[in-house]
């Protein structure tokens, strides 16, 4: 092979590759660094995660999947979904309640053990968004560490439209390294 087709092959080759990748992070999958501590224990600030961003153009959000939705115009939130459209969400002395029925949440288990008093403090879904239920195509969102967590009870449901996608893996650092469902 000549050098000149030998070259041409290569730059074919880093061409399709250049464009795969773009494909596959503008449309499939995409990096997401934590910033903050409002998911602790779960993530820290600075983990990295693959964020899957074709799931939810397929299937919808379920309950206590790890999402990234855009909070703004400028900044991304990672939190975990907790009401879906339709659910009544009531906390009641340190207990989830969704729809009137007690869901645990081993996740808190170990920040819980560390705080004095109610970790997350006693609301309704009426209280925090003025219905008594989730509204169609959106969802409820709570932060893991519920008292350093900007999230529903702060900012409200969260639009299907606003979300990036489910977290699936945390790859750094690789101690932690974690696959989500």
């Amino acid at each position: 092979m000549s050098k000149n087709k030998e070259l041409f092959s290569w730059v074919k080759t880093i061409v399709v590759a250049i464009i795969i990748a773009f494909i596959i992070r503008a449309f499939l999958f995409t990096n997401y660094i934590v910033e903050g501590d409002s998911m602790l224990p779960t993530m820290h600030n600075g983990d990295r995660l693959i964020v899957n961003k074709i799931g939810y153009k397929i299937f919808k959000p379920e309950r206590f999947d790890i999402v990234v939705f855009h909070a703004n115009e400028n900044v991304d939130y990672i939190k975990r979904v907790i009401g879906l459209p339709g659910d009544q969400i009531e906390y009641k002395n340190d207990i989830l309640y969704i729809n009137g029925e007690q869901y645990d949440e081993p996740y808190l288990d170990e920040l819980k053990q560390s705080f004095d008093g109610l970790f997350t403090y006693n609301f309704t879904t009426e209280e925090i968004i003025g219905q008594k239920t989730v509204p169609e195509n959106t969802v409820f969102v709570l932060g893991d560490n519920r008292q350093d967590s900007a999230d529903s009870r702060i900012i409200g449901v969260i639009p299907y439209d606003n979300i990036v996608g489910e977290v699936n893996i945390k790859y750094w650092p690789l101690s932690d390294l974690h696959f989500y469902h």
